[in-house]
């Protein structure tokens, strides 16, 4: 009896630890999910987007990140609002699907089943205020199933920015000088206009400086993400009607034998209109063969 007492214990102590074995490994699954989903979402966000209000130097960022999705066009739209809130822009969507199989599947007389495999992808280039790129980029996250990878750059364009700055001032004293070369009198018509030139080619560079300090600030001002969304592959059934043969438009023997009867009346008509055209011809023919027979004989 004992024995038995003792073995029922042991088999309760060992199917506990089994228990407890299979508990401890769900959770551990579920926690490794949880941690992909995390990592999926949170590894799009980098130190690089953080702005430092107090600092000298001027960033160009930019943002370069593929990913799949559970919907494309809803992610889509999500990305949409989520730029027009924090005061950004669209500059370039392209939504499209790509078929990649497509087979007929003839079902009935009348009907037959159309099965598409295909994908829909999106590439999409936005522009959002510096101070929110880390903003966009975590909202933007959420959408996130599966991160392909993701490219974030800070470009210093302080040291270009004052480049451009000081060439202007140089440019801007240059042509002070020019100016008063021209105005000053005595001078020759060559000279004049060799100084024009020179005025003009400095005065066409100055404002190339100057559209190049605007473009750079913009991009200071407004950061580029560019993405690129994709999801799983998609089927998708349709069923609709055959395409009739054409021996299906044919008529019945009776039409077809009845038809063949009228197209001979027709052809006979046509023999008998024209032999009816040719009644000069025959009856001199008759007359020669009657002539030929009276006097051939004698």
């Amino acid at each position: 009896m004992k024995t038995i007492v003792k073995l029922g214990l042991t088999y309760v102590v060992i199917i506990a630890l089994l228990f407890s074995c299979k508990k401890a490994d769900n959770s551990s699954y579920g926690e490794s999910a949880d941690m992909k989903v995390s990592a999926d979402s949170t590894a799009v966000s980098s130190s690089a987007a953080v702005v430092d209000k107090n600092s000298k130097q001027k960033f160009i960022r930019t943002a370069d990140i593929k990913f799949k999705v559970k919907n494309v066009v809803k992610s889509t739209y999500a990305i949409e609002n989520a730029t027009q809130k924090f005061g950004g822009y669209v500059t370039y969507t392209n939504l499209q699907s790509n078929i990649h199989d497509q087979i007929k599947t003839k079902i009935s007389q009348d009907s037959t089943l159309e099965t598409t495999k295909y994908t829909v992808e999106n590439n999409i280039t936005i522009r959002v205020p510096n101070t929110q790129l880390d903003t966009v980029i975590k909202t933007i996250a959420k959408q996130i199933d599966f991160l392909d990878f993701r490219v974030i750059k800070a470009d210093d364009v302080s040291l270009k920015l004052l480049s451009n700055q000081l060439s202007q001032k140089r440019s801007a004293t240059n042509e002070k000088r020019v100016e008063n070369a021209i105005d000053a009198k005595g001078k020759k018509l060559n000279d004049v206009i060799e100084a024009e030139n020179t005025l003009a080619n400095q005065k066409e560079a100055n404002d190339n400086r100057t559209i190049d300090n605007l473009s750079l600030k913009d991009q200071i001002n407004f950061s580029t993400i560019t993405l690129q969304l994709y999801q799983n592959e998609t089927i998708r059934q349709e069923t609709m009607a055959s395409e009739k043969n054409s021996n299906a438009y044919k008529p019945n023997l009776g039409l077809q034998i009845l038809d063949s009867l009228k197209n001979g009346w027709y052809i006979l008509e046509t023999i008998f209109v024209f032999l009816i055209n040719l009644w000069p011809f025959i009856l001199l023919g008759s007359l020669g063969f009657f002539l030929y027979k009276k006097h051939g004989k004698k």
